[in-house]
């Protein structure tokens, strides 16, 4: 019993001599911070060689744009970026809020210089006015390329609504629910409300109400032919109707506005032609009838 008491107690001994010569160095508090701060220090110099490494573009020319962007929407009213903001949404999102804010910010003073150049250069009431309608040009052609979008992406929505919603009347007749037509056209039809349509879908797939996803989507378009199907759609299911008749009176309903949209174009098309026949084609026709006598007089007398 002796021996096995010594034996474990030399064991333990050496256990203990190993475990302090070869075993984890302790270091003090000072030590450990010392190596925090030196980790630090890699970490940063690693962080400045990646800088260095990228671009000047990246490194200055972008934060500088980001914050001269910033700057301006913190300037401009808030009824002006909501504004804005909702037709990039209506436009189908082809960029950031505080990337038009720039491209908006960059095409005023790009124009604002060149209006300032010409007056510089030319001098007087004329060179005003065109530096003037320079800088009008500059403030409001991002506005009108933006409006146009809105309009095109509305206009592609309206031609292509009509069909889409004779196709939709006709599944849901065929006896598919309702979200399984509107699926169906929205894998089967091209233009932005095929898309629109997939959106809405996968709201309502994430849980939101069918009636306020649709909302949101008649928000985005700004459709107002689109609106009242999607209102005659909220009343039918809140009173009960059948579904497959309101579509009906609606496909109906939209052939016959597109009839009458035609119509109206045809209308308005010999108005449209008057202009450019007093300002170009009877000048030519004049032209043509009148040179041969205006010669035949000169050489007269």
């Amino acid at each position: 019993m002796l021996i096995i008491l010594i034996v474990s107690a030399l064991s333990g001994l050496f256990a203990c001599l190993a475990v302090a010569v070869f075993g984890p160095k302790r270091t003090s508090v000072m030590e450990t911070r010392i190596e925090t701060f030196r980790a630090r220090a890699i970490d940063q110099r690693d962080e400045v060689d990646v800088d260095l490494e990228m671009s000047f573009s990246e490194r200055v020319l972008r934060p500088g744009i980001q914050g001269l962007a910033r700057s301006a929407t913190g300037v401009l009213p808030q009824s002006v970026l909501s504004d804005i903001e909702n037709q990039l949404l209506m436009a189908g999102s082809p960029m950031k809020l505080n990337t038009f804010i720039t491209f908006w910010m960059s095409s005023l003073a790009v124009f604002g210089l060149i209006g300032v150049l010409v007056f510089v250069t030319a001098g007087g009431l004329p060179a005003l006015a065109v530096g003037t309608v320079l800088v009008g040009v500059g403030y409001m052609m991002p506005r009108m390329w933006l409006k146009g979008r809105v309009k095109a992406k509305q206009k592609a929505v309206i031609l292509s609504l009509p069909d889409n919603l004779d196709l939709i009347t006709t599944c849901v007749e065929a006896g598919l629910g309702l979200d399984a037509a509107l699926s169906r056209v929205a894998e089967q039809g091209q233009g932005p409300l095929p898309g629109e349509l997939q959106r809405m879908l996968r709201d309502v797939a994430m849980g939101k109400l069918r009636r306020e996803a649709m909302q949101e989507m008649s928000d985005r378009l700004g459709v107002e032919e689109l609106s009242n199907f999607i209102t005659s759609i909220i009343q039918a299911e809140k009173l009960g109707v059948s579904i497959s008749q309101v579509l009906r009176v609606q496909s109906d309903q939209l052939r016959m506005q597109r009839r009458q949209r035609a119509e109206r174009l045809a209308n308005e098309a010999p108005v449209k032609m008057i202009f450019p026949l007093v300002l170009l084609i009877f000048p030519a026709f004049l032209a043509v009838i009148l040179a041969p006598a205006v010669i035949q007089i000169s050489e007269s007398f």
